[in-house]
């Protein structure tokens, strides 16, 4: 009943999960993300510890392959869906012959995409998505991705949530949309809006370090990126403080 694509991008050392659904807050219930160890989409009739128990076998060393096989082996494991990536950007994935309607994964390097319930050509435009994307930071990338399935036609019965997950920093990106008639385009915006506000909070930093001009550049990149965002207007007279 989902379609997601899960990636580790080795330039930057950053894993991550993007995904969008006709269920209600798609993010709590599939992506799961462990900094250090992997990310997880557990989707169809997962439970909603598989993701976690995936990421622990993989921080006991285990494989994607074999933290797959390990979920796979549960019982009643026709209807579920399965995929991983650890942060040596090793990939594996299981979607179960009993998922709803048009349903499968691909896997590639550093990557899987997969879904259930879609419509015709959704797996296509996900991986050639990805492909042509080449290049983008990876929440980009991801979001990409996302959009392009979400374009095909996404989950047959409709859109309500998406979610996007990327660790290996201090700051992740962590973002939700839990209802929304186009939750894919929402999730586009609030990925603007936190670019922003970490090129804001970098501005800041550097006021505070009397880098004046530096800062000002800085949050005029932001504002740019977030026009009259509230958080934005209401700190930035302090770091402009009398630059023109």
């Amino acid at each position: 009943m989902t379609f997601s694509v899960i990636a580790h991008d080795p330039a930057s050392g950053l894993t991550g999960v993007a995904v969008a659904s006709c269920v209600l807050a798609v993010g709590t219930r599939v992506a799961t993300a462990r900094r250090g160890v992997g990310v997880v989409a557990a989707q169809a009739s997962s439970q909603l510890w598989h993701g976690n128990a995936a990421l622990d076998l993989l921080a006991r060393g285990a494989t994607p392959q074999e933290a797959v096989a390990a979920v796979a082996a549960l019982s009643e494991p026709e209807a579920r869906q399965l995929a991983v990536v650890d942060v040596g950007g090793r990939v594996a994935a299981w979607t179960g012959p009993q998922c709803e309607g048009e349903a499968g994964h691909r896997l590639g390097e550093h990557v899987s995409v997969q879904g259930n319930t879609l419509v015709n050509g959704v797996l296509d435009a996900l991986w050639a998505a990805w492909e042509a994307a080449r290049g983008q930071p990876l929440a980009e990338r991801l979001l990409a991705t996302l959009a392009a399935g979400d374009a095909a036609g996404g989950d047959r019965r409709g859109r309500q949530s998406s979610a996007l997950l990327v660790v290996g920093e201090d700051d992740p990106v962590d973002l939700r949309v839990d209802d929304a008639p186009e939750p894919v385009a929402e999730l586009g915006r609030l990925l603007t809006v936190d670019r922003a506000h970490r090129i804001f909070r970098e501005a800041y930093a550097r006021h505070r370090d009397g880098s004046r001009v530096e800062a000002v550049a800085l949050l005029r990149r932001a504002q740019e990126l977030a026009p009259g965002d509230r958080l934005i207007r209401t700190w930035a007279p302090r770091i402009q403080g009398g630059i023109a």
